[in-house]
């Protein structure tokens, strides 16, 4: 912690510290607390962007291998109750994670009067063991491997907190939260470490691994309604036709040129397509593409506008995402998550986006021949996602934890890959409306760009998110108290 983090968290300790004294019953409830918040817009988009260190261990299953490496963290102090405030865990997944968001989790974080910490997920960023991305280096990239990283942070945060407070013993309740994969690390976290964490909120969580996720292209379908999606469907069979009579002239109309592979291609253009859905802009795509077809224009270029301006514009992907020849770089480069997000995908958790048989929105071209010859491609021989064992190992959508809030976005096609049923001691909800896609909850309408604090006023249905929010700070609320109440602040 630097000199400034010092000077601040001593003048907090202090105040804080009076106040507590002031306040002997220490409560969980939603009044105001009695305290001092796979894309984010200048510094306004995060709660903090300070880099913090510590070491972690390389290989938590080895006990001969005691290599370590430096893993980037965050935290933000600003609401903490001292000393008993809660912790809220955000974990961060596969990106580079240059800050807290400043997202719901800011007030949440208010309500409670919780600090916030986030760790960088291994490999990605800055927190690489390794200088080259090698296929044999990538060896210890796994979520299993993430999990045990979150656990030992957690252990080693709160053992900080203790000694900065002189607490010999006890500790904070803890409360974890992710979005997407994150989503499901949280999930996992609570089902493997139920003894530190007093629950989770996995949004969006996509803890089902899916070797031909063709529901994904289903809900596209779906949310895009009757007119949009028979758009969709006619630009696809236009832009198919095209790319076997004159594909490098079709390419270039779409800046994607340098996409050799027809198969990284027709990827490429389904991707474009389903992002609108998936982060809660379904009208960028669907408004030019339905009035293209009532006027009789051309889809295909109607379609090549929305993906330079919206896709590689406004949302700033960058074709060589998809290229694999850039997937086989093994440097370490600012845009490294994307073939370390593969090397996941073809090792643990596939989420295959294929053509279903019959009414596919995509090219039946994005099949499983052609994720695993990418797999093959990028990472070589005798890789390939072992989908079964991971949903042995977690359990899938019959995930048996406790204490985890699922939730997710009625058009967002991640939706078929989470948990959407209720169990006992394990709520699922839905938030319903046009524009509620991926991680609605916590980031609002649109999901990107962020919404400072997840505002929900550009959702469709505000109530609709403000409905699950409360459901959210309830069962947070409850869990915490639950937690102190049985006094497993832990370790």
């Amino acid at each position: 912690m630097g000199t400034t983090m010092r000077h601040e968290w001593a003048l907090i300790v202090a105040s804080s510290l009076l106040l507590f004294m002031s306040f002997p019953t220490v409560s969980f409830g939603i009044t105001p607390p009695r305290s001092l918040l796979h894309r984010f817009s200048g510094s306004g988009g995060y709660l903090t962007t300070e880099e913090l260190w510590f070491n972690q261990t390389l290989d938590h299953f080895s006990p001969y291998d005691h290599r370590q490496f430096q893993q980037r963290y965050y935290e933000f102090l600003d609401h903490f109750r001292i000393p008993d405030g809660p912790i809220f865990m955000v974990i961060c997944g596969e990106y580079t994670c240059n800050g807290i968001a400043n997202d719901y989790i800011s007030v949440l974080a208010q309500k409670f009067g919780a600090a916030v910490v986030s760790l960088e997920h291994r490999y990605y960023g800055k927190s690489s063991p390794f200088k080259s991305l090698s296929t044999e280096n990538l060896r210890y990239l796994s979520s299993k491997q993430a999990l045990f990283d979150l656990a030992i942070f957690r252990q080693y945060y709160q053992d900080s907190l203790n000694l900065k407070l002189n607490r010999t013993k006890g500790g904070n309740p803890w409360f974890v939260f992710g979005i997407s994969y994150p989503g499901a690390l949280s999930a996992w976290f609570r089902l493997k470490f139920p003894h530190l964490t007093c629950g989770s909120l996995a949004s969006s969580a996509v803890v089902l691994s899916v070797y031909n996720f063709t529901e994904f292209d289903q809900q596209v379908g779906e949310s895009a309604g009757a007119e949009c999606k028979t758009a969709l469907q006619e630009t696809t069979k236009l832009i198919e036709q095209r790319l076997a009579k004159d594909g490098r002239k079709l390419k270039s109309l779409f800046d994607a040129a340098d996409l050799e592979i027809d198969g990284d291609f027709m990827y490429f253009l389904a991707d474009a397509a389903a992002i609108a859905f998936q982060y809660g802009n379904p009208d960028k795509i669907c408004k030019p593409l339905v009035e293209a077809n009532k006027a009789g224009e051309d889809l295909v270029d109607a379609y090549a506008n929305y993906v330079k301006e919206y896709y590689l514009g406004t949302f700033g992907v960058n074709v060589q995402t998809y290229n694999q020849k850039h997937l086989k770089n093994t440097a370490i480069r600012e845009d490294s998550a994307d073939r370390l997000w593969w090397f996941q995908v073809c090792t643990e958790v596939a989420y295959f986006q294929v053509a279903p048989a019959n009414d596919s929105i995509r090219s039946s071209k994005v099949d499983a021949r052609y994720h695993l010859d990418l797999c093959k491609n990028v990472f070589g021989e005798g890789i390939f996602p072992d989908v079964f064992s991971t949903n042995i190992y977690y359990g899938g959508t019959k995930i048996a934890g406790s204490k985890i809030i699922f939730t997710n976005g009625s058009q967002d096609p991640w939706r078929h890959a989470s948990k959407q049923i209720s169990s006992t001691d394990m709520p699922s909800y839905t938030v319903s409306c046009h524009n509620c896609g991926h991680g609605a909850d916590m980031r609002g309408c649109p999901q990107s760009p962020l919404n400072l604090e997840g505002n929900e006023k550009n959702c469709t249905d505000p109530d609709a998110v403000r409905k699950i929010r409360q459901k959210i700070t309830e069962h947070v609320d409850l869990w915490l108290s639950e937690c102190l109440a049985s006094d497993r602040r832990f370790i």
